[in-house]
C-alpha cells in the first residue's frame, strides 16, 4: 500500500526524462496551453532549455518532474479553487515532505 497522499502521481514520476511540449503538458494536465504559459511566467512551473525572454513558448520542453508538479498544481486549483500561488506553495510542501521521507528511509537502511 502506498503511503503517499497522491498515488496517481507516482506513475508520472516513473516516466523517463522525455521532454514534453507545451501542448503535451497542457493535455496531460487537462489544462490549456495558456494556463501553462501563465504558470511559467509566474514561476510556478519551469521549462527546460533556453530561458531567454525571446524564446517561443512552442519551443519550451518540460520534464516528467514538471509534469508531476503541474498536475498537482492543476489538481489543487481545480479541486479546492486554490489561488495559483497557494497551489504552488502547497505543492512545494508536498514535494519537500516526499524528499524528507526519502532521506529518512535512506538513513534507516
Amino acid at each position: 500500500m502506498s503511503t503517499t497522499p497522491y498515488p496517481f502521481y507516482e506513475a508520472a514520476e516513473l516516466l523517463d526524462q522525455a521532454a514534453l511540449s507545451l501542448q503535451d503538458l497542457a493535455r496531460h494536465c487537462s489544462t490549456s496551453p495558456e494556463w501553462v504559459i501563465e504558470h511559467v511566467q509566474t514561476g510556478v512551473l519551469t521549462h527546460d532549455g533556453s530561458t531567454a525572454s525571446g524564446s517561443a513558448a512552442e519551443q519550451w520542453r518540460f520534464s516528467a518532474q514538471t509534469l508531476v508538479r503541474a498536475r498537482r498544481v492543476a489538481h489543487l486549483e481545480h479541486s479546492f479553487d486554490a489561488d495559483p500561488q497557494l497551489a504552488a506553495l502547497t505543492t512545494d510542501l508536498i514535494e519537500e515532505v516526499q524528499q524528507l521521507r526519502r532521506q529518512l528511509k535512506a538513513l534507516q537502511r
